[in-house]
C-alpha cells in the first residue's frame, strides 16, 4: 500500500522566500524598468524637436506664401478686387447650384440607397462640377483683397 501512496506527486512543493534572491531580482527588475523609461523619455524628447522643427517649417512656408500673396495683391489691387467680386458671385451660383444637388438627392434618395447605379450617376453628373468650382472659388478668394467696409451701396 505504501508503494500505491508514493507514486502520487506532492500535493505542495517548496518556494525560495529568502530575502537575497528576491531583493537582487526586484532590484534587477527596477534597474530595467528605470532604463526603458530614460530610453521612452529620450525617445519622446527627440519626437518633441521633430515636431517642433515641422512646425517651424510650416510656419516659415505659409509666412512665406502669405507675404507673396499681399506682394501679388499690392502689384495687381484692380486684379484683386475683381477677384473678389468673382469670388462672391461664384459663391452665389455655388449656393444655388448645392439647392439643386439637395432637391436630387431628396428626390432620389431612396433610389440611390437601393441601387449603387443611382449613386454613381448622381456622383457622376454632379461632383466634379462642384469639386471644380470650389476650387475656382478658393483660388479667386485667395487671390482677392480682403472686402472693403461698404459705407453706402449706392
Amino acid at each position: 500500500m505504501s508503494q500505491s501512496h508514493q507514486s502520487t506527486p506532492p500535493m505542495f512543493s517548496q518556494v525560495d522566500v529568502s530575502a537575497g534572491s528576491s531583493d537582487q531580482a526586484l532590484v534587477h527588475c527596477q534597474a530595467e524598468q528605470s532604463e526603458l523609461l530614460r530610453e521612452v523619455l529620450a525617445s519622446q524628447d527627440r519626437t518633441n524637436e521633430i515636431l517642433e522643427e515641422l512646425v517651424g517649417v510650416m510656419a516659415s512656408s505659409q509666412k512665406q506664401r502669405a507675404q507673396e500673396l499681399h506682394q501679388w495683391r499690392s502689384a495687381n489691387p484692380r486684379l484683386s478686387e475683381n477677384c473678389r467680386e468673382a469670388a462672391e458671385s461664384l459663391s452665389r451660383v455655388q449656393l444655388q447650384y448645392l439647392e439643386r444637388i439637395t432637391d436630387e438627392i431628396c428626390d432620389t434618395a431612396e433610389d440611390m440607397e437601393d441601387g449603387e447605379f443611382m449613386l454613381n450617376e448622381f456622383v457622376d453628373r454632379f461632383g466634379p462640377r462642384l469639386a471644380h468650382l470650389n476650387g475656382v472659388i478658393q483660388v479667386l478668394a485667395q487671390l482677392s483683397s480682403a472686402p472693403m467696409p461698404t459705407t453706402s451701396s449706392t
